[in-house]
């Protein structure tokens, strides 16, 4: 059996000749992908006294589909820093492979020295620019989250066109528009980092994942959270956001049942 898709459902060639692949030859110029398929959404991150709190859910979306239910999109590098992922899922894959090289890589390294996240988030932003630069994208905008080279918490953001912007709270995506307010909210850039509990931290993300659950179409309940500390990074990944149900939105008017 022949099984080349361009002899299926044709005689043998003994009978009208061989197949003209002729169309198949083009002198078009070669090209890249620009439009991600498969993506994710908000990636949001804080700062607190002693570390980093990075989350993101767990929904990859095939257009408006909700194709992939538990794509994990924070990635612990070394248990000293995270690198959080929003936008395409098979880029995000590739820079992972990327990731994974660079640990091996250090981890054999004879010099005794491991990457911080800033470290990290230069190289992140050299490889975004580079592939910009290159006119094929990496379609993607990440968070890092760690510690810089003084012990200090670091937080930065990189775009695919590797710009990057550091701040005590960032977000991606949806995020952007509806988590940073909150997150500005409730910790003030004037208010000194030490005064920013851990818990408050945490607690401030799930209250930012809940929002985004209501109000970004491309969201869901299943999220990712990680700490990052001194002494390591703590994460967990199957998550859910509790009590979230819609039966408020029986009230409102022009719903359902309500009509008056």
């Amino acid at each position: 059996m022949n099984h080349f898709p361009q002899a299926w459902g044709r005689p043998t060639n003994d009978v009208y000749g061989a197949y003209d692949q002729s169309y198949l030859q083009t002198s078009a110029p070669h090209t890249h992908t620009q439009s991600p398929a498969v993506t994710g959404t908000s990636v949001i991150a804080v700062k607190f006294n002693g570390g980093v709190a990075i989350a993101a859910d767990n929904l990859a979306s095939y257009g408006s589909l909700a194709r992939f239910t538990d794509i994990k999109r924070l990635r612990p590098f070394d248990n000293n820093a995270v690198v959080g992922f929003g936008g395409d899922v098979s880029d995000m894959q590739y820079i992972d492979r990327l990731l994974t090289s660079l640990d091996i890589k250090e981890d054999y390294s004879t010099y005794g020295h491991s990457l911080n996240a800033q470290n990290l988030h230069t190289y992140l932003s050299k490889v975004m620019y580079k592939r910009r630069s290159d006119f094929n994208p990496l379609w993607n905008n990440i968070l890092v989250a760690g510690f810089d080279g003084e012990g200090q918490p670091f937080l930065s953001s990189v775009d695919l066109l590797g710009n990057t912007y550091s701040a005590p709270s960032l977000a991606t995506g949806f995020g952007a528009h509806l988590a940073i307010p909150i997150l500005r909210r409730l910790f003030p850039e004037e208010q000194p980092l030490e005064q920013v509990k851990e818990e408050h931290a945490v607690d401030a993300l799930k209250q930012c994942l809940k929002v985004l659950f209501y109000r970004d179409a491309r969201s869901t309940d299943r999220y990712s959270i990680a700490v990052v500390k001194e002494d390591g990074v703590v994460i967990k990944e199957d998550e859910r956001l509790e009590k979230q149900s819609w039966a408020f939105a029986e009230g409102i008017r022009g719903y359902g049942r309500t009509t008056e």
